[in-house]
């Protein structure tokens, strides 16, 4: 049976405070083998020991580290930001099947200065918040009670996500779930301490939230999942 993930080596932590101070090609280049060793390697062992949990709650989602991880090469077309790199690791699971549009799925990031985990909904498509909206206007009462649950609360937190400043447009402004109906995002997000990240606690910090939240993930995926042919699916986590 593989091994639990033991944690990242002290040397990803140096690594992403030299790269914070020195975020440049001509910094990275020559420690592009350290990044490769010390990062990204650890990185790609903890999202197939993710995998291995997500065998046992939620086999939907289990997602090739090739693409669960996120490049560190920042897109700098439409930023000011010009910095290249990023000053963290991430990874993101979608649950196969269905559509290419915004499914709701898990995220998390690890860098010197933080741990988050992350699951739901961000930035969907016009398309995709109706057809989330309108699931919840219909099925609300199941959205409370798994939000309503103690355990959940209290690891990962209310749900987060920008919001209108009033009801969207055909949905009643009295309806008794226009809060969570208003939500553009629907999205758990918590941060956790960077020295977990250096210990084989880090893959069950992340694998029981992901456990928690699951209930979330599988309830805003139902309208986008439903009657629409498989194809390629998107996720909006960065």
């Amino acid at each position: 049976m593989p091994n639990a993930f033991a944690g990242f080596p002290k040397e990803m932590v140096s690594f992403f405070r030299g790269l914070k101070r020195n975020n440049r090609r001509e910094w990275f280049q020559p420690r592009k083998d350290v990044f490769d060793l010390h990062v990204k390697g650890p990185m790609i062992e903890l999202v197939e020991a993710l995998n291995r949990e997500f065998a046992k709650f939620a086999p939907h989602y289990i997602t090739d580290s090739k693409r669960a991880i996120f490049r560190i090469y920042r897109d700098t077309r439409f930023s000011p930001d010009k910095t290249p790199y990023k000053t963290h690791i991430a990874a993101s699971f979608g649950r196969r099947g269905g559509d290419q549009v915004a499914v709701s799925g898990y995220y998390f990031s690890v860098s010197n200065e933080q741990i988050e985990i992350a699951g739901g909904i961000y930035h969907p498509a016009p398309d995709t918040t109706l057809r989330v909206r309108t699931y919840i206007a219909d099925h609300y009462e199941e959205l409370r009670r798994i939000l309503s649950n103690q355990t959940l609360r209290r690891r990962l937190g209310k749900l987060q996500g920008d919001e209108l400043s009033r009801a969207p447009k055909g949905f009643d402004p009295r309806h008794p779930a226009i809060d969570l109906i208003k939500k553009k995002d629907w999205i758990l997000d918590v941060e956790l301490d960077a020295s977990l990240a250096t210990t084989p606690r880090l893959q069950s910090e992340i694998a029981d939230r992901f456990r928690l939240m699951t209930p979330l993930i599988e309830f805003l995926n139902r309208p986008l999942l439903a009657e629409r042919p498989a194809k390629k699916l998107r996720n909006y986590f960065s």
